[in-house]
């Protein structure tokens, strides 16, 4: 194909990244260290014909580039790059497939799966060391070309020990909702609702963490089975919003920015799910879409031995390399564009044990993290890991550098035992304090430990208390896919009862839960829906269900009203009492300086836990003085003390409130009192009063009428 615009190429710069309009013409520039020729291929509007091939003029450290005249935004396009085709050397370019740019903002259409795709022909003997030469371009989305368009966000700036975080699903959560417009239902302009986030905000919510939103590929096995990749976690579009979730599916750019600035207007920040572990194109069977097919063997970890094949820490197929500059520079271009362009605050890393990892495993100071930590944008963001992956030594809970936060799965597995009568008070103990045994050391914080009882991959909330198996028929995998160690308790019948003795024991345990969660020091990290008992009919691994099983039920009875109230409770006291998240850790040691024990652990009959108690006791208190020591400083806090029983015990526990001299105790929540979200302000009991707990509930107290201390100089 012979281009009408070679006359007027030049050559452009290598040192901006994809397509990128100026002067009447677009800048192309792209990387890759072995190819031959890099060619842009452009489409009509409909992206069905290519209308014109163009091959990049120039190479200048390892990238290609030229600027080619006549274009602008809104241009389809995609990459077609040629080198050689040997996959025993780590190689497969095959210009016969149609290239997906890396670093395109936007993305035309959706890919359909042909074998067309594929590098390869399907069910040749020799499998990926075969050569297929049809056209792939049909079948795959094309870029599409933007205006760079700076842009100016009011960011709320949540401090980190003030956070409390909000896992949800774009789609889902407004799918059903009854006050959205049934056109806007499950996009991002519909979750610009001023009502939706107003509620959001009104549950004491800070952030939200919206699941993967970039640019992704739904497996074909799925799509053979009339299922879809609803999670999103198989990215292929690192720069671009999906368009599946957009109104206007070829204006998804700017109805994100939309979205983003929706929530900060309601006072909410934006943390995106992103996944820089793997990509969409699996191993040497995978299909050709992009990264594949500009440069295999830097942007993927391959065997060092037999390149042929890919090493796979993700459990996908491929593992991306981030031991390779490139690939970092293009992970940490990616995320920069996402503060900088789209306005968000934050980032939760996918399986982000891989983004640490060396050719010798993980190193919590990798060639990554450390340009994370001096990056001036990403140094400033929120940045989480999932702290594990499916390689050797993948499991790093506690081990991420100083700045970062860590999804706590011992957390969530702890609170649940505790709950179901499975852990005792040596086990839950640790948990509440935000889990110092894992994170209390470089100068990390308490809100590195991102508390969560539930998350988007395994039971919900009610479902935990509702079902003692999986079921995941709805998956068409035979029910053997999802987790089988859920740490759950149906409490008799499985799955929905009219009981009224079951039903009171299961909304009890998820208000045990939520109090738990929302009142340990740390960041606390709520599902949506769980404020309201919202079910996944048993499905702990709703991944492929994009159906009501997985969207949100507006649909609320009374008692789904009456826990979304008592969620409001819990978070209205966290942030009444700071000392409920304290950034410092708390001591157990007696701080002989202040004079003040900042936390004492009770037994049932108001004194200290003694040590033989530890691992047999299911019901405990904390009591944390309110004088602890808030800073560095040394000198004593102005807190309220406050009080916390945990009885996990089956049965009624009559438990000794403590004497501390002065003062009477102030119940402020018992999870025994659903109504009014559990608000029992009025009632006050002296020291030493013996009050009656309920079989496994949860009690917060106040400490009040204690006479003012005098100050200790420093």
């Amino acid at each position: 194909m012979s281009s009408t615009r070679q006359k007027g190429l030049r050559e452009g710069r290598p040192n901006i990244s994809g397509a990128v309009p100026e002067n009447g013409g677009v800048n192309f520039a792209v990387f890759s260290t072995a190819a031959t020729a890099v060619e842009i291929c452009l489409f009509d509007a409909d992206g069905k014909t290519e209308t014109d091939r163009i091959r990049l003029p120039e190479y200048t450290d390892q990238i290609f580039h030229g600027w080619i005249p006549d274009l602008g935004a809104g241009q389809l396009y995609g990459l077609r790059v040629h080198g050689p085709y040997t996959p025993e050397a780590g190689h497969r370019f095959n210009p016969n497939k149609l290239l997906m740019d890396p670093y395109a903002r936007a993305f035309h259409g959706d890919l359909q799966w042909d074998p067309a795709l594929f590098g390869y022909q399907l069910g040749h003997a020799d499998k990926d060391l075969s050569f297929d030469e049809r056209d792939s371009a049909p079948f795959v989305p094309k870029g599409i070309i933007t205006d760079p368009a700076p842009q100016h966000f009011e960011h709320p700036r949540t401090s980190w020990h003030d956070t409390v975080i909000y896992e949800m699903h774009v789609k889902g959560y407004t799918k059903q909702h009854p006050d959205v417009p049934e056109t806007l239902r499950g996009t991002y302009a519909g979750l610009t609702d001023g009502n939706l986030l107003r509620r959001i905000r009104q549950l004491g919510v800070t952030a939200v963490e919206l699941l993967p939103v970039q640019s992704f590929v739904t497996d074909q096995y799925l799509a053979d089975k009339g299922l879809t990749n609803y999670w999103g976690y198989n990215t292929i579009g690192f720069f671009s919003p999906d368009s599946r979730y957009a109104h206007d599916r070829d204006n998804a750019l700017q109805e994100f920015r939309n979205l983003v600035r929706a929530c900060h207007e309601a006072g909410l920040e934006v943390i995106m799910d992103v996944v820089y572990n793997h990509t969409a194109e699996g191993n040497e069977l995978g299909p050709t879409l992009s990264f594949k097919g500009l440069d295999n063997a830097s942007y993927y970890r391959l065997m060092p031995d037999d390149p042929r094949y890919y090493i796979n820490e993700t459990g996908t197929g491929n593992t991306f390399n981030l031991t390779h500059l490139n690939c970092i520079r293009f992970v940490a271009d990616s995320l920069r564009y996402w503060v900088n362009e789209m306005g968000v605050d934050g980032f939760r890393f996918d399986l982000g044990t891989i983004l640490a990892r060396e050719a010798d495993g993980f190193h919590n100071d990798s060639s990554f993290l450390r340009v994370c930590r001096q990056d001036p944008v990403l140094s400033q963001v929120k940045l989480i890991a999932e702290p594990w992956d499916v390689g050797p030594g993948g499991y790093q809970v506690g081990n991420f550098p100083p700045g970062w936060a860590e999804w706590n799965d011992k957390f969530r597995d702890t609170t649940r035992d505790f709950w179901r009568g499975e852990a005792h008070a040596d086990a839950l103990a640790p948990r509440v304090l935000g889990s110092p045994d894992l994170f209390n050391h470089s100068g990390r914080r308490t809100w590195a430990s991102i508390n969560f009882v539930t998350a988007h991959d395994g039971f919900t909330l009610m479902d935990c208390v509702s079902y003692n198996d999986r079921h995941n028929e709805a998956n068409q995998e035979d029910g053997k896919d999802g987790s089988s160690d859920n740490r759950s308790c149906n409490y008799g019948v499985e799955g929905p009862t009219d009981n009224a003795d079951i039903n009171d024991i299961r909304w009890r345990q998820c208000r045990n839960m939520l109090s738990t969660l929302l009142l340990s020091q740390g960041t606390p990290m709520l599902l949506a829906g769980d404020e309201f008992g919202r079910t996944q009919d048993g499905n702990n691994n709703a991944y492929c269900q994009d159906s009501p099983i997985s969207w949100l039920d507006w649909s609320l009875g009374d008692r789904a009203k009456e826990l979304e109230a008592f969620v409001r409770r819990l978070t209205a006291l966290r942030h009444r009492y700071p000392i409920l998240h304290r950034a410092r850790f708390l001591m157990e040691a007696y701080n002989k300086e202040l004079d003040i024990q900042e936390l004492t652990w009770l037994n049932a009959n108001g004194g200290t836990m003694q040590p033989d108690e530890w691992k047999t006791a299911q019901c405990f208190g904390l009591m944390i003085d309110g004088r602890s020591q808030p800073s560095g400083i040394r000198r004593r806090g102005s807190d309220a003390t406050v009080m916390l029983i945990f009885n996990g015990w089956k049965d009624v526990v009559n438990f000794t409130l403590p004497e501390t001299g002065k003062g009477r105790w102030k119940l402020l929540l018992d999870t025994n009192i659903p109504e009014n979200g559990g608000a029992v302000e009025r009632e006050i009991f002296p020291q030493s009063y013996k009050y009656v707990v309920t079989g496994r509930s949860f009690l917060l107290l106040e400490l009040v009428g204690r006479d003012p201390l005098p100050q200790t100089s420093s």
